[in-house]
């Protein structure tokens, strides 16, 4: 009986790689999927009118499938959301970098993220379909672009405080559109897996819940109190 609970043990442990890391999609190249680029209105508890969503195509890459959501207050991309993204660290840790990057240069014409050529490459190619679309729909209807833009230009952008934590500073960067929170950016994060991680999660529900009352990441509970923390500095200077 000695030798055989080693035996057991080892058997066990193979299986862990297994179960834990799931299989690429076997794709060999960067293509554009069947779909088609999507607009809808923004539908938010706020009822703020103006901001319009674009969704572009579906891109299948050999990680796995890639496709970008944007949100223009006029004609500014004020939030990106991934409704599609291989299951994969490196993955994981680029898109707050690309979403970032796109928030700042309000266009496609973004650098790849080391170590994440395919993801990044996917991702332009399904983020400048949806600034496609969005053109395309600026262009049928004028007028209602153009009121879209005089209404963002009340945008109002504010950094919360500097959390410093066990982990590492944490300092949020909110804008505003009017009353409704558009956009929210890490200036500060802890260089930290479960950090990069929990940070797309984290703006996500804060788009959602317009407020700090946001639920803590599992995994990263010192990072979400710091962000919770910075993010309601942020809300609390605007309205000061």
């Amino acid at each position: 009986m000695k030798r055989v609970i080693p035996v057991l043990v080892l058997s066990v442990a193979g299986l862990i790689p297994v179960w834990r890391y799931e299989p690429s999609t076997g794709t060999t190249s960067t293509t554009e999927a069947a779909s088609t680029p999507s607009v809808s209105s923004s539908t938010s508890s706020s009822g703020s009118s103006g901001s319009t969503t674009f969704t572009g195509t579906t891109v299948a890459t050999e990680k796995g499938d890639v496709q970008v959501q944007i949100t223009y207050d006029g004609d500014k991309i004020t939030a990106v959301k991934m409704l599609k993204q291989p299951n994969h660290p490196q993955t994981t840790a680029a898109v707050p970098k690309l979403i970032a990057e796109t928030l700042t240069v309000q266009s496609a014409d973004i650098d790849t993220v080391s170590g994440a050529t395919i993801t990044s490459d996917g991702y332009r190619e399904s983020l400048q379909a949806a600034i496609d679309a969005e053109a395309a729909a600026a262009s049928a209807s004028p007028s209602a672009s153009a009121s879209a833009s005089a209404a963002a230009s009340a945008s109002q952008t504010v950094a919360g405080s500097t959390v410093a934590t066990e982990k590492g500073d944490v300092q949020v960067q909110v804008t505003f559109e009017g009353d409704k929170i558009t956009a929210v950016e890490m200036l500060k994060q802890p260089n930290h897996p479960q950090t990069t991680a929990a940070v797309p999660k984290l703006i996500a529900e804060t788009l959602s819940a317009q407020s700090a009352d946001i639920d803590t990441v599992s995994g990263a509970t010192i990072t979400s109190d710091g962000y919770r923390e910075s993010l309601q500095a942020a809300i609390d200077a605007k309205g000061a």
